[in-house]
């Protein structure tokens, strides 16, 4: 296979400067020869150097170059289809006779495209690209642009020319080489929509066909602005290291984030690509017709797509109630890394690629998000609707920074976007707003509030910021109503609330929309418990109720028995998502709990907890029943197993068995919950016949179940060879991290894990080539640990071996061992008196 570029004349270039040199961005790249035609002069550069730091490659010349000059450069070159899930690289699958094959794969995002062809490879530097592909001809070739032009020559090979792109960044340049079969559709407005998938399994690609011609003409209609392109593909690629790239044209995907099987995917795994595909399908407008000028501005990006997506799932599927899970999916997560003194600011310097691959998380994503979300509640639907329109139109094909969404969003609300936004995107971390509730009068109420920084420590922060922040209130009067708005823009401030009487509940960030954390005096805490019993508050409310005082727990300004004396309140429960914050909360506790002889206790406490939501669904999905309901079975049923109550081990046990025999097939949505089961307490045999399960499915998600399952298991011996079978050649490479990850999180696995880690870190640094997937690793391998000790331990291995793009990562957490510490050593002796009386 080879690439070819077509460069017509009218492409050529000015030359702005003199100079005896020309640099490109290339890597792994080798310039076999180069020609520079000015005029009709033809030159050669008389020696070309590589630098492998700087990923370039240095053209030098005799003479130096006239300045005004028109100029056309032409580059023959070779390149390594590569093994490293980056740039232009190979990805293994199997025929359906199970024979080994190769598809060519790109991923360039975001600073390997240069990997494949030399090019100035940024974000603000952008071209038109003519493509054209000479491939085998029994295989499928698809760039970013339809063909428009194929011969076959007399070897049989096909030559395809594809359709020049519009401007836009090497980044989003997309080539894919394989054997796929696929669905296709039209949006409402004409666009042809194809989803690619593995041979014989295209019915698996129609709910992603359904979700991308729907959204296409939503998104064409909410932004006024018509998807510029005469087509749109989405594949599923085997191996893949994100979840999915917004290539324009031709999205790629993970396997497990695009396909459906409507016998064998889980509910929540089908939510979770209707997001996945809104998300990308909202880049075609945010990143790539309008560009972020440099990686600084990623979250101009991503936390637009973030946000859109739940627009547009929303809109499509108004019974997931998606708005809700918004918060425990991306506000909450947000919020947990952006109280750590190594977070970073929504907009960070970055400089070599290294550093860009480290702001790929939760600050640029979910706060970026989140943000986004705070500013649409502040502006109204309509306005923040226009001023999109305003933005994409006059930055259409070309760059921007957060300076020129704030400028259109100002333009068309008339509020002062960038001064109330600006502190949000420049700032670390986020405040936490104190309240006190002051009765004037029968029906009046004054409101006392302070704002300072939060931190996960609780300590003095040694930057206290003040930001604009917009304040919303509601009361016992009007619950699901807004009865105030206004802007905290300084340390104090008192205000006013009419219709409030001595016994009413207030309510700060109704809805959970603000991005800040509220600390409630302990009289108004009271008043609200009452309507967090009898589910008078709002789910979102409740939500965010638990999880605001988990956080202040965490950061010890009240203690973990008194936040365990609020859950209490919550056993009449029946949201998803509220029980979802609870579980999440729950979870950072079992990780101090591990430390401790407390395991057997807070089993009993959990248990007791669940037990009456697990009661009231049963493990038949009722005819009818709510989307929200069929994901909360899962949840409870998933923890009680974690709890070790046996009755449900039992059941989820049986149900496997029918499971295995062909009696009855397990839902979708209970199977992790009933593998979880079988492998908790389980031996090699079982251990064996989940692995013979592994390797009779060809379903991706299903073989990403059952992996994650194994590292449940209590024998460490097993879990290692749970690892073993992660690093082996049965496992694909950017689903290993994630089998090793479950053995890291389980108590039983965390030190062998580590270990494991230490010995083979060489080997584990090649594999993934730094990035995503080892930043991952890290993270979880390391953070769940809870003794200064093994800070130490861990900071000082991190200085003897250096892993390029997790710097940030590694200091996260190892602050978050030490938040661990301090936690377990300041409650302890109390939660040991409020679990052991249970």
């Amino acid at each position: 296979m080879s690439v070819i570029p077509k460069t017509p004349s009218n492409l050529m270039s000015k030359i702005t400067e003199a100079t005896k040199a020309i640099t490109l961005n290339a890597s792994d790249i080798d310039i076999k020869s180069a020609e520079l035609i000015i005029g009709n002069d033809t030159v050669a550069p008389i020696g070309i150097t590589y630098s492998n730091q700087n990923e370039t490659a240095s053209l030098y010349f005799a003479k130096e170059l006239p300045v005004g000059d028109s100029a056309l450069l032409t580059m023959k070159f070779s390149g390594e289809l590569n093994d490293k899930m980056k740039g232009f690289y190979r990805s293994k699958y199997f025929t359906q006779s199970g024979e080994e094959r190769y598809a060519g794969v790109t991923q360039f995002e975001a600073t390997d495209a240069r990997r494949c062809f030399p090019c100035w490879d940024e974000p603000a530097i952008k071209a038109t690209f003519d493509i054209t592909l000479v491939v085998p001809a029994d295989r499928v070739a698809l760039s970013n642009m339809p063909v428009i032009e194929e011969t076959t020559s007399s070897d049989g090979l096909r030559r395809l020319r594809f359709d020049r792109t519009p401007i836009m960044s090497t980044y989003l340049v997309a080539v894919v080489v394989g054997e796929y079969d696929y669905v296709e559709g039209k949006s409402e407005d004409g666009v042809i929509v194809r989803v690619f998938t593995p041979v014989g399994k295209k019915e698996q690609g129609l709910f992603a066909l359904e979700v991308a011609t729907k959204v296409l003409p939503y998104y064409k209609s909410y932004f006024n602005i018509a998807y510029p392109l005469p087509k749109m593909d989405l594949i599923a690629i085997a191996d893949f290291s994100a979840g999915a790239m917004e290539n324009w044209g031709l999205v790629t995907y993970r396997e497990t984030f695009v396909l459906v099987d409507p016998k064998n995917t889980s509910l929540i795994r089908k939510q979770s690509i209707a997001l996945t595909v809104g998300h990308e399908i909202a880049h075609q407008w945010f990143g790539n017709l309008v560009t972020m000028e440099w990686w600084t501005h990623l979250w101009l990006n991503e936390g637009y797509a973030s946000f859109v997506e739940f627009l547009c799932v929303n809109h499509l599927f108004p019974e997931y109630d998606i708005w809700t899970q918004f918060v425990t999916d991306m506000h909450t997560r947000a919020l947990e890394l952006d109280c750590l003194k190594n977070s970073h600011p929504i907009e960070v310097p970055v400089g070599h690629p290294s550093e860009i691959d480290e702001i790929f998380d939760e600050i640029s994503y979910n706060k970026g998000a989140s943000v986004i979300r705070m500013l649409h509640d502040y502006i109204g639907e309509s306005d923040f609707r226009k001023g999109m329109n305003i933005y994409l139109t006059r930055h259409q094909y070309k760059n921007t920074c957060t300076e020129d969404l704030w400028a259109a969003l100002q333009e068309a609300s008339s509020v002062p976007v960038a001064e109330v936004m600006s502190t949000w995107s420049k700032l670390q971390g986020f405040p936490v707003v104190s309240v006190d509730a002051i009765q004037k009068d029968d029906n009046k109420m004054v409101l006392k509030l302070s704002q300072s920084k939060f931190t996960a420590d609780g300590s003095k922060p040694v930057e206290d910021y003040t930001w604009v922040i917009p304040i919303t209130v509601s009361t016992s009067k009007h619950p699901d109503k807004i009865a105030k708005t206004f802007l905290l823009n300084k340390k104090e401030m008192e205000v006013v609330l009419d219709d409030v009487g001595p016994n009413d509940w207030i309510k700060i960030n109704p809805g959970t929309v603000g991005y800040y954390r509220t600390r409630y005096s302990k009289e108004m805490l009271e008043k609200l418990i009452p309507a967090v019993s009898n589910m008078e508050l709002p789910p979102l409310d409740r939500l965010g109720l638990i999880d605001d005082m988990f956080a202040m727990c965490q950061a010890g300004q009240t203690s973990t028995a008194e936040v365990l004396k609020l859950i209490d309140s919550y056993r009449n429960e029946t949201n998803y998502t509220v029980w979802t914050a609870i579980t999440n909360s729950l979870s950072n506790l079992y990780i101090l709990i591990s430390h401790t002889e407390l395991m057997d206790y807070f089993n009993i406490y959990g248990e007791k907890l669940y037990r009456p939501v697990a009661d009231r669904l049963g493990w038949e999905a009722r005819e009818g029943e709510s989307h929200l309901d069929t994901l909360l079975r899962s949840l409870v049923l998933s923890r009680l197993v974690s709890f070790r109550c046996k009755d449900v081990i039992n059941e989820a046990k049986k149900r496997f068995r029918n499971h295995i025999d062909g009696t009855a097939s397990i839902p979708a949505d209970l199977r992790s919950t009933c593998y979880k089961a079988i492998l908790q307490n389980g031996d090699e045999s079982n251990f064996n016949e989940m692995l013979k399960l592994y390797r009779s499915t060809d379903l991706h998600e299903e073989q990403d179940r059952i992996s994650r399952a194994l590292g449940s298991m209590s024998d460490v011996v097993l879990l290692r060879k749970v690892i073993d079978f992660a690093m082996s050649s049965e496992v694909r490479a950017q689903d290993s991290v994630f089998v090793i990850v479950a053995v890291a999180v389980n108590p039983k696995g965390r030190d062998m894990a580590w270990q494991f880690f230490k010995d083979n870190n060489q080997k584990l640094l090649e594999q993934y080539q730094g990035g995503f997937l080892l930043a991952r690793l890290i993270k979880y391998l390391i953070e769940n640990f809870a003794s200064e000790e093994k800070a130490i331990e861990v900071e000082k291995f991190f200085k003897t071996k250096q892993f390029s793009g997790t710097e940030r990562t590694v200091s996260q957490a190892v602050e978050t061992i030490r938040l661990n510490a301090a936690w377990l050593q300041r409650d302890l002796d109390s939660l040991t008196a409020y679990l052991t009386k249970q």
